[in-house]
């Protein structure tokens, strides 16, 4: 291997290690952001119903809270969908809020988050190993 396309070789590895490893770092502390401003979800029980409403039928969600009381939301066009023919379902709603709900714990968005800070540190590490193994095959 010529001195150029070693020094290539080594400048992009030690970029995409940087690039990495600062990605993961800075996507992990937007993870945490998201994760703290989504506040506490907590689990129940629901009843699916069907109502018509003023454009058209929607599907409303009923359930009772850790403290007992009643709630009730209605439901966006995709957990609608998801309802779709179910007379029950478990559901999350939002601790401390009344008629707020949804189908899963965390926001879709976190995991999302979670996946791209866990590639790039993946990229970070398998650029990191390969500089290493570049050093020392070179001796």
């Amino acid at each position: 291997m010529s001195a150029i396309s070693s020094d290539v070789t080594d400048v992009l590895l030690e970029v995409f290690t940087w690039v990495g490893f600062g990605g993961s770092a800075v996507l992990a502390v937007v993870m945490a952001i998201l994760w703290a401003a989504d506040g506490t979800w907590l689990p129940a029980e629901a009843i699916v119903d069907t109502e018509r409403g003023p454009t058209g039928e929607v599907t409303v969600v009923r359930w009772f809270d850790a403290d007992g009381d009643a709630n009730s939301a209605v439901a966006g066009p995709a957990e609608a969908s998801a309802l779709a023919g179910r007379e029950q379902a478990d559901i999350w709603y939002r601790h401390g809020w009344t008629g707020r709900m949804r189908l899963q714990r965390r926001p879709p968005g976190l995991r999302a988050v979670t996946l791209a800070a866990a590639g790039l540190f993946a990229l970070g590490v398998l650029c990191l190993v390969s500089g290493w193994v570049v050093f020392f095959l070179r001796g």
